[in-house]
């Protein structure tokens, strides 16, 4: 797949079939990531993998309570507060794998810099015929000193860019984008024919 390709191909999957997907498969996914610029070449990333669906169900659940009282509830009403109150509403779309990068606290940009490597992930993830989508939801709470313990993340990390990866049971129409908003375009020898 070319990359021009992939970068307008693919989308956020929030729905996945039972299929695992094979560690061979995530370490060259991480290794792609691997690639990613950081500033001062720090390369702060580092990666923590949950799989299996009954797992991630019992983390949506107690992120979701986690979200709700922690998060929603200081400042009312929210969009997504009823999809969050919904017993049935799984945060990882019944994926069977979550990936976390997660950012040591060292260097310039760390949090940055986990986010250029979570772009290069899900761009060879979907090359390669898997669907991933970042859960942002899930940030506040695998931060928690305890759950950290719990999960094995070393507390001296931040949990940056949760995604889900796996096999795509559907697939979304794309989502129509804005046109640029270029706040301003200075150039001294300007192009004739214009920006």
């Amino acid at each position: 797949m070319e990359l021009i390709e992939a970068i307008y191909q693919r989308r956020a999957i929030r729905d996945y079939t039972s299929a695992k997907v094979a560690a061979s498969t995530l370490n060259e996914l991480i290794d792609a990531a691997l690639q990613a610029p950081s500033a001062m070449n720090h390369q702060p990333w580092a990666f923590a993998v949950f799989q299996g669906r009954p797992r991630l169900l019992e983390y949506s659940v107690r992120a979701k309570a986690h979200f709700l009282a922690m998060v929603l509830a200081p400042f009312g009403f929210h969009e997504r507060g009823d999809t969050l109150t919904d017993p049935t509403y799984n945060i990882f779309y019944n994926a069977s794998t979550l990936l976390v990068i997660c950012a040591r606290h060292e260097g310039l940009n760390p949090a940055e810099d986990c986010c250029l490597a979570a772009q290069n992930f899900m761009l060879a993830a979907h090359a390669a015929g898997l669907g991933t989508c970042p859960i942002g939801i899930a940030r506040p709470w695998l931060n928690l000193p305890e759950v950290k313990e719990e999960l094995g993340i070393p507390s001296d990390v931040a949990a940056v860019f949760p995604l889900t990866v796996g096999y795509p049971a559907s697939l979304p129409a794309p989502t129509p984008r804005q046109a640029p908003d270029v706040l301003c375009w200075k150039n001294d020898n300007p192009d004739p024919a214009g920006p």
